[in-house]
């Protein structure tokens, strides 16, 4: 005769106190182990730092006017890619790839760096961002665990998002970026910062006391994920020790002096040609290894010769020849910015290699016809971080080719012992490092 133990009841909205702290406990039975087995990935040691830039323009790209008609890499520049020529070397073009499953229009920024499925359905819950995933195993090894940059409309936006799909606000000013990274604040600031520091660690002392206590009800599986919870719950409070001890650091010093905010949101390329200088500073003085760029021209009209219409509008077209030359002016100032951004990086010493050759730039769009809202063949581009580029990759353009291989690759070229991410079926095909 068996015996049954009575498991406890507990809410949906259980949680744990202990000297008058509240945290929320995870939802046992129906969750996913919010410190799951990739994310405790090893770290393979290398003593060569690697870096990630990844940039996103959400209103997509002029299909004729990015990708190459060529496969391989005998190809003939398009008019965007004539642009950044020079650096033909130096980056890979995909096309025929998408992320599986993910649709909605302009939803699908949501989606860029984590390939969640149907982000424009009712109820959708995102996942990690590439960026993030990289960010629990190697932030710490730098003062900014990682930087969420933002270029565009008013709202806090960004490509990045926590393992819970918690969406982490991106930073508009320049300035605020540069006082993070250059500004050692007083003493009395520095103190103020390490002591918030360790009422953070008190809090996670307290409710894990509290979780231990209830854990001995539990049955199995609940115990298990409750175990990942504490897993989790620990790991935080190693990156706030981590913290803390940046903070005792003295901050680089540069030669480049604060720059001053550009706050009209219709200066765009000026704006991104200011945080892209404010990346290469972050990039070359190792203050952070993962920033990503979320560049938002929706309802600006961009002070560009020849530009008279907000940008949103003029992305549909109809294939009207009027607009799709003033939509052009914008989409080609993007990349006459990402051409001065990888000259800078390749202008960049470090030690027998350029920063390009440490640092992956993904550059790309979550739409490949704005004009119809249509998220398959997505522009997408690849410069830097040590790979045999010099290439176009073309994939089906009906039966495209799955992009979150491609982060895989990214992961793995980080150093991570990554091989899934998302809806990743392997590694990139055709990419190889050099």
């Amino acid at each position: 005769m068996s015996t049954h133990i009575a498991q406890p009841i507990l809410s949906r909205r259980a949680f744990l106190r202990g000297a008058g702290i509240t945290l929320a406990l995870p939802f046992l039975e129906a969750m996913q182990p919010v410190f799951g087995a990739a994310a405790k990935a090893a770290v393979a040691p290398s003593a060569t730092p690697r870096r990630m830039l990844a940039i996103e323009t959400n209103m997509g790209l002029i299909a004729a006017n990015f990708f190459p008609k060529e496969n391989g890499h005998d190809w003939t520049p398009s008019p965007y890619l004539e642009l950044i020529q020079q650096h033909r070397r130096d980056f890979t073009v995909f096309s025929g790839t998408s992320h599986p499953a993910v649709d909605g229009g302009h939803a699908a920024e949501l989606a860029f760096l984590t390939a969640a499925a149907h982000p424009g359905a009712g109820g959708f819950k995102n996942s990690i961002s590439l960026d993030q995933y990289a960010a629990e195993q190697i932030g710490t090894r730098t003062r900014i665990q990682s930087l969420t940059i933002l270029v565009g409309s008013e709202n806090r936006h960004s490509l990045s998002f926590t393992r819970s799909g918690v969406m982490i606000p991106g930073e508009k000013s320049a300035a605020a970026i540069y006082r993070r990274m250059f500004v050692q604040g007083t003493p009395a600031e520095v103190t103020a910062r390490v002591n918030d520091l360790r009422v953070g660690r008190s809090v996670l002392d307290f409710v894990n006391d509290s979780a231990k206590r209830m854990q001995g009800g539990l049955g199995p599986r609940d115990r298990e994920r409750l175990d990942q919870y504490f897993t989790s719950v620990r790991d935080l409070e190693g990156q706030l020790v981590e913290s803390e001890a940046w903070e005792q650091r003295p901050k680089p010093k540069v030669a480049v002096p604060e720059p001053k905010d550009i706050t009209d949101n219709n200066l765009l390329v000026q704006r991104m040609q200011q945080m892209f200088g404010v990346v290469r500073l972050a990039l070359e003085t190792d203050s952070t290894r993962l920033i990503t760029v979320f560049i938002n021209p929706f309802s600006m009209v961009p002070v560009i010769e020849g530009v008279t219409h907000e940008t949103h509008s003029i992305t549909h077209h109809g294939n009207r020849p009027e607009t799709l030359q003033e939509l052009a002016l914008i989409e080609a100032a993007h990349f006459r910015m990402l051409d001065e951004l990888l000259t800078g990086l390749k202008g960049a010493k470090e030690e027998s290699e350029t920063l390009l050759d440490r640092t992956q730039v993904l550059f790309g769009s979550c739409m490949g016809n704005a004009n119809a809202h249509d998220n398959h063949n997505l522009p997408m581009l690849l410069a830097g971080g040590g790979y045999r580029h010099g290439q176009h990759l073309a994939f089906d353009q009906k039966q495209n080719y799955p992009l979150p291989n491609l982060y895989v690759s990214m992961l793995q070229r980080m150093g991570l012992e990554a091989d899934k991410f998302a809806s990743s079926t392997g590694t990139m095909r055709g990419l190889e490092v050099a």
